[in-house]
């Protein structure tokens, strides 16, 4: 193999990794770029251009990989301004979902070691394994608020805020509130709800899944829905004041701590 067999060579292995309609192109640009090149490095060597310079000259220009994605348009699935949300969102979610799928075995009567290893295992197989929906998820996510900002990018300007000002302003106050009330109405009675959309058409199953227990009636689900329900006096003293005041942030942290008490000793009972 000769220099240009070579060089034609290590042009024909970039260009196929191009789209069809840059190939032509990219290919005319690159052979000169790299016929230049050989003879300026032949010249600061006071050699002859042989193979060997021309194999050390490809060498150094790169991988026919690397040299196809310089010319390749980036394909950007998740924006560099969203890596570390990303990150810290699969890892938050995962571990939630590891940790509750734990102590959903963990709990179960465990008799024997031969239990314990039974109990880790469903928790890999039915919790740690089928949990990598998680990341898919937020690679959708993220991939389409990406391409939202790419598209339209205006939608994503930044606008100067005050630290109380209340996000998207009274109006997604008081729709919050109209969808927490309307959540509540349904967790009052989800099979009732359930009934009134699709009558008897279902299987039993599902209503059976949407029916409380005696003792959840009777304890937990009254606790849960006051607790929920606060949520909304809170929010109407924000759309009362216009604004996040310390006391009402100081308000939102203590419930958001009560709900998760509440719902976490709602899910081990």
């Amino acid at each position: 193999m000769n220099v240009n067999e070579l060089i034609e060579a290590y042009v024909a292995d970039v260009a196929v990794r191009l789209p069809r309609r840059q190939r032509n192109d990219v290919a005319f640009e690159l052979r000169a770029l790299l016929g230049e090149e050989l003879q300026a490095k032949a010249e600061a060597s006071g050699g002859a251009v042989d193979v060997a310079l021309a194999t050390e000259m490809l060498g150094d220009f790169g991988h026919p990989d690397v040299v196809a994605a310089r010319y390749r348009p980036a394909l950007t699935i998740i924006d560099p301004v969203d890596g570390y949300t990303f990150l810290r969102a699969t890892v938050v979610g995962l571990a939630i979902i590891w940790s509750a799928g734990l102590l959903k075995e963990v709990l179960q009567p465990l008799e024997s070691g031969s239990d314990l290893i039974m109990a880790l295992g469903r928790w890999w197989l039915g919790t740690v394994i089928s949990s990598l929906w998680w990341p898919g998820v937020l690679v959708s996510y993220f991939a389409i608020a990406a391409w939202v900002r790419r598209r339209w990018p205006s939608a994503g300007e930044w606008k100067p805020r005050l630290p109380d000002q209340v996000t998207g302003g009274r109006a997604s106050m008081v729709l919050a509130m109209v969808g927490i009330t309307l959540g509540l109405l349904v967790l009052i009675d989800p099979r009732g709800a359930l009934e009134l959309f699709f009558g008897t058409r279902l299987a039993p199953v599902a209503y059976d899944a949407l029916t409380y227990t005696e003792s959840f009636r009777q304890l937990q689900g009254p606790i849960l829905f006051v607790v929920l329900l606060l949520n909304v006096p809170l929010m109407v003293g924000v759309v009362a004041s216009g604004r996040w005041s310390t006391g009402l942030r100081r308000s939102e942290l203590a419930l958001e701590v009560l709900v998760c008490v509440v719902m976490l000793w709602t899910v081990l009972d």
